[in-house]
């Protein structure tokens, strides 16, 4: 089995002065993945949002800005723009990391359309550029687990049912098909992960981090129905691996692969241990159900562990620790 030690070696020594390119750049998880390809000495190139109004282009590096300097070139636009394969195409990348997308859940309840087109739309314009490139080597292709919808049997494994129950599932879903589809058919060199939850520093939008800021405030914690809904949550330290795996092994290229712990925590577990961790006084409150809430996600990572020799670092307790920390140390910033 490869470590997680020996592997960042090989890495290393691969992707020296390799042209990354990573769209959704400034994201929560793309931002940690583009400081990571910085560090191991990558020439890497970023897709923000970003728009052009009289000549001058406007974006905001959210949390790459610390790190502007040592990109090599920062492209602005709307993924799901046309025009966007002509910029994919003139960066010449040899890798690619695709991450844009409208990855809040509750936003697609309300504007199905335009998550429609950032994930899916977005995703097609992105391999319309791969195949006019020349030279490019790898692109990993974002799906999620939402696409799997509540499991009919768990651990969850690649070959589980796809029953996307919201509609920001469902162009996620529809975009992983795309992916395979252009790698069966035109034989592009994709690679599709499927991250399970994902937390850490700098996520804003799901249930820990939410919990967190609302714990430290003192503030109840509000859990949408009974709160005996699960998930498998990784954290980021073990997913940018994951990333990292499917961006350099070929034996990643037509290959989906799950990436998560095996363990899902109801979000009653997630909210207690917060409290706990935290010191907080926060209380516990139940709301109505969400709107196409899956009941649980837990992943089957055997296919990463016997294809890459991945395995989970991180568990639930240390990782909230670590996650907790930060956001006390940011909390005025």
């Amino acid at each position: 089995m490869l470590s997680s030690h020996s592997f960042l070696i090989v890495v290393l020594m691969n992707l020296d002065g390799v042209r990354v390119l990573v769209t959704g750049a400034d994201g929560f998880m793309g931002s940690h993945l583009t400081e990571k390809l910085v560090s191991l000495g990558a020439d890497v190139s970023v897709y923000v949002r970003g728009n052009s109004q009289t000549g001058t282009v406007q974006y905001k590096l959210k949390n790459i800005g610390h790190i502007k300097d040592k990109l090599k070139t920062i492209i602005t636009g709307n993924i799901s723009n046309p025009d966007s394969i002509k910029l994919i195409e003139k960066n010449n990348p040899q890798i690619i990391f695709h991450l844009a997308a409208d990855a809040y859940v509750p936003n697609s309840f309300e504007h199905p359309l335009e998550v429609m087109e950032t994930n899916l739309i977005g995703t097609l314009n992105v391999l319309h550029a791969v195949m006019r490139l020349q030279e490019v080597q790898q692109v990993v292709c974002t799906s999620s687990s939402e696409i799997y919808g509540t499991a009919q049997y768990a651990p969850i494994d690649e070959k589980h049912p796809l029953n996307p129950t919201s509609p920001y599932a469902a162009s996620k879903a529809a975009a992983d098909r795309y992916c395979f589809a252009y790698w069966n058919t035109y034989k592009l060199p994709i690679a599709i992960i499927r991250p399970f939850n994902t937390y850490g520093p700098r996520h804003t939008y799901d249930v820990i981090p939410k919990f967190i800021k609302l714990a430290l405030q003192g503030k109840d914690l509000p859990i949408y129905g009974t709160g005996n809904q699960s998930r498998d949550f990784t954290y980021i330290d073990d997913m940018i691996k994951a990333f990292m795996i499917m961006g350099s092994e070929k034996k990643a290229i037509g290959e989906v692969v799950n990436f998560g712990t095996s363990k899902d925590v109801s979000i009653n577990e997630v909210a207690k241990k917060i409290i706990d961790i935290s010191g907080s006084k926060s209380k516990i409150v139940h709301q109505g159900e969400r709107l196409a809430e899956v009941n649980r996600l837990c992943c089957d990572y055997s296919k990463a562990k016997k294809l890459f020799g991945w395995e989970p670092m991180i568990d639930i307790d240390e990782g909230l620790r670590k996650n907790i920390e930060w956001e006390r140390s940011h909390m005025n910033n």
